[in-house]
């Protein structure tokens, strides 16, 4: 399933959504190179989250392979600032453009319900938490992390909680069968979660085909946590116009 959008007006700006949903693209053009294969791998190994390197449990000067023509080096210091810049990078156009479509189809809902600096807040922590949790599942793994999703996984977590019952018009695929169907939210994101501690389980590892399953799950159950701390009373209340009953359903 494929979510297409959400029927869930704001009642303000998406301020800082817009501004996320920018500086991705900006770090992809400009640091990234638009995907090209020496600025791309020159940016993960550099600006990446190495597990490893991070944690010190691999010697200093370790080769990676990245790719047949390309290995990225453990330096001996660990970089700390990576997980922050990680949340930035992204490993390919299929990457970078899922994770800003799923950003702004839920963002802007759990901006207005929080204001923009309590948001940019939230998705840094969220970041942080799913960044952990991919740490925790295997501290010894060279393999760089990048990518946004963990902390977008959290705004996924934050919508399930405040608009469980919104609707989403979502693309459902099955083998050459397509149709777009209308779900509450919760089966939708709670679909995309289930998806993700499966796939985290079953891969036996701490990623399976690029994919970090841990940041995702991590980055969705810190949203769950987080998300009453961040949201404001206030603009809950001034949404309650808005809010969808579950009796539509």
């Amino acid at each position: 399933m494929f979510p297409l959008r959400d029927i869930n007006p704001t009642v303000r700006r998406s301020v800082m959504t817009v501004a996320l949903v920018a500086a991705n693209a900006a770090v992809w053009m400009l640091v990234q190179g638009w995907g090209e294969p020496e600025p791309l791998i020159r940016s993960i190994c550099t600006w990446g989250l190495i597990p490893a390197e991070l944690l010190q449990r691999l010697p200093p000067g370790t080769a990676i392979p990245i790719s047949r023509q390309y290995l990225c080096v453990l330096e001996a210091e660990p970089n700390w600032w990576t997980l922050l810049t990680s949340m930035f990078l992204h490993g390919g156009w299929l990457h970078i453009l899922g994770n800003m479509w799923f950003l702004w189809i839920f963002g802007d809902n759990v901006e207005d319900a929080m204001g923009p600096v309590r948001f940019l807040a939230f998705y840094l922590l969220c970041g942080l938490g799913a960044a952990a949790a991919q740490i925790a599942s295997n501290p010894w793994s060279p393999v760089p992390m990048v990518g946004a999703s963990g902390a977008i996984g959290g705004v996924m977590g934050a919508y399930a909680v405040l608009f469980p019952w919104h609707p989403v018009e979502t693309l459902f695929l099955f083998g050459f069968w397509a149709r777009v169907v209308v779900l509450p939210a919760i089966a939708m994101l709670g679909y995309w979660f289930l998806l993700q501690l499966l796939g985290s389980l079953v891969s036996g590892g701490p990623a399976s085909g690029g994919v970090a399953f841990w940041a995702h799950v991590g980055g969705f159950l810190s949203g769950v946590a987080l998300v009453r701390v961040f949201a404001d009373s206030r603009r809950l209340a001034s949404r309650r116009h808005l809010r969808w009953r579950p009796a539509r359903w």
